[in-house]
């Protein structure tokens, strides 16, 4: 508290939506009121702006706020939002993800706010780019660097990357965790039952007996809906259903290359609001992306006890354990994902074993009370007591 009042905290995210998007609305409605005003900032939203409102936060959406690069659009959401906390006078600002990160920040650091916090859920800059694109991404991530207080990193696999590439001090740097529902009791509980297993089926349309394979994400490049693809032609296995769950701007392509695969293999279910609940039906999740931070999904998926093969990308590392937690391959390999599933459905002891083992191993890292703990920490500039 400052003055006697809670601290004034602005939240400000491009979209809120996908893991990032629900990753920052845990961490708005996590904090006392009594300690923490929120103010949430976005460029657009859908059902979690919905959820915002309905939660009682206040959210500013600023349309100008917007993913792609566009100098003039950039330059006018970056004037905008100055003048937006320099009005509020905000304590804090906490960014979220590329976009949101550099115009926030810039812009908190104009408007004079005294503490900047910034967390990376992966990083704009990786492999399958061309070096000097790459290199003007993590040089402009250096710069932003400068003017960050505290640097929250999703997965240990992040954080090493930004000490790395030295795009802030070490001593700035924090690891945090993902906050899926039931994480932090998945030890000491079982796994879904069968019932959960046939219900979700049911709502997906599929039999109770179907062998399937899901994935859940948004259809854009970082996801790798092709590779998914790819990986189920590669399976050749006609009485296996791919599933996909999420919806983006690659929904009309991938719809066309889903249709190409023999006998109706794969389900595109949209998105959906109740992903936890659609989980159980699967038998095998799989996560193709080419880059990311730490999903949430797949937390999710561990927690219903589904055997997880996963890209070796950034965090991912951190809860997939190669043979004992799940199976990772290289990114951009949809022959070797498919030989990694192919593997799970064939060894169904093996699966269930490193299904059982990852459940075992999620702690409490992944519950809402590490969350505060950190996000505490980060705004009030040290660790509170225990």
């Amino acid at each position: 508290m400052t003055d006697g009042r809670p601290l004034r905290v602005a939240t400000v995210i491009t979209r809120l939506d996908g893991g990032a998007g629900q990753h920052a609305l845990r961490g708005a409605r996590v904090l006392d009121p009594a300690e923490f005003t929120m103010t949430i900032i976005t460029g657009s939203g859908g059902q979690l702006l919905a959820e915002a409102v309905a939660a009682g936060l206040e959210v500013v959406v600023e349309p100008s706020l917007r993913a792609p690069i566009a100098p003039a659009n950039d330059l006018r959401a970056l004037t905008r939002l100055s003048t937006l906390l320099r009005r509020r006078q905000f304590d804090v600002v906490h960014t979220h993800c590329a976009k949101a990160g550099a115009l926030g920040r810039l812009a908190a650091h104009r408007a004079r706010v005294p503490r900047l916090v910034h967390t990376y859920h992966g990083f704009p800059f990786h492999e399958f780019q061309g070096a000097a694109r790459r290199q003007g991404y993590i040089q402009i991530e250096r710069r932003l660097g400068r003017i960050t207080d505290v640097a929250l990193c999703v997965g240990t696999g992040v954080a090493v990357e930004a000490v790395r590439r030295r795009l802030i001090a070490p001593e700035r740097v924090r690891t945090i965790g993902v906050v899926a529902d039931g994480a932090d009791q998945a030890a000491a509980r079982p796994p879904p039952a069968t019932a959960r297993r046939r219900r979700a089926r049911a709502e997906l349309g599929l039999p109770a007996d179907a062998t399937v394979v899901g994935a859940v994400g948004r259809l854009t490049y970082q996801k790798a809906p092709d590779d998914f693809l790819a990986a189920l032609r590669a399976l050749g296995r006609p009485g296996v259903t791919g599933v996909w769950v999420g919806d983006g701007e690659l929904a009309g392509q991938v719809a066309a290359r889903a249709a190409s695969l023999p006998g109706g293999q794969v389900l595109l279910a949209g998105q959906r609001s109740n992903v936890p609940d659609l989980l159980p039906a699967f038998d095998v999740f799989a996560l193709p992306s080419r880059y990311e931070g730490l999903p949430t999904v797949v937390v999710e998926a561990m927690v219903c006890g589904i055997p997880v093969v996963a890209t070796a990308v950034n965090a991912v590392g951190d809860v997939v354990i190669p043979g004992e937690t799940g199976l990772l391959v290289p990114p951009g390999r949809p022959e070797l994902l498919a030989e990694a599933v192919g593997f799970l459905l064939d060894t169904p002891a093996a699966a269930a074993r490193m299904a059982a083992t990852a459940r075992s191993r999620l702690g409490t890292r992944f519950g809402e009370q590490a969350l505060r703990y950190a996000l505490v920490a980060a705004y009030s500039g040290g660790y509170p007591v225990a």
